[in-house]
């Protein structure tokens, strides 16, 4: 099987039970960012990519882009489908529009997924200043 560099995928987000414990320890604690900073991706897909549990992955979207830590999904197979739990990475990444509801839509995104290595994943803090430009 050939190794791909990008990997087009449906991204879909939403709530997990780590994020909602590590919620409990306040949304700027090191164990809610370390929950939500991930991507569940299918371990056939990893394996296409090249990309070792653990590595740091690029998900872009037309609204933007983010680098999240890659790990192996606990559910599937789903090929052709990333998980990312709510939170400020996954807010990049999605519509900001609402359509007049107040909540955008999180489920069924166009995406794509690659290797980034040389990239880091952001910690709360970094990821505000850099994209919002607030200290």
């Amino acid at each position: 099987m050939a190794k791909s560099s990008k990997l087009c995928v449906t991204l879909l987000t939403g709530r997990t039970i780590d994020q909602g414990a590590a919620k409990e320890h306040g949304k700027s604690s090191e164990e809610y960012q370390k929950n939500v900073s991930v991507c569940f991706v299918d371990p056939e897909d990893l394996k296409k990519l090249n990309i070792k549990y653990g590595a740091n992955v690029c998900v872009s979207t037309q609204y933007g882009s983010v680098v999240l830590k890659a790990l192996k999904s606990q559910r599937g197979p789903h090929p052709g489908v990333i998980f990312i739990p709510y939170g400020p990475w996954a807010n990049l990444i999605v519509s900001p529009v609402t359509d007049d509801i107040g909540m955008p839509s999180f489920k069924g995104i166009p995406a794509e997924i690659e290797s980034a290595p040389e990239k880091t994943v952001l910690d709360l803090h970094e990821l505000i200043v850099k994209e919002f430009r607030k200290t």
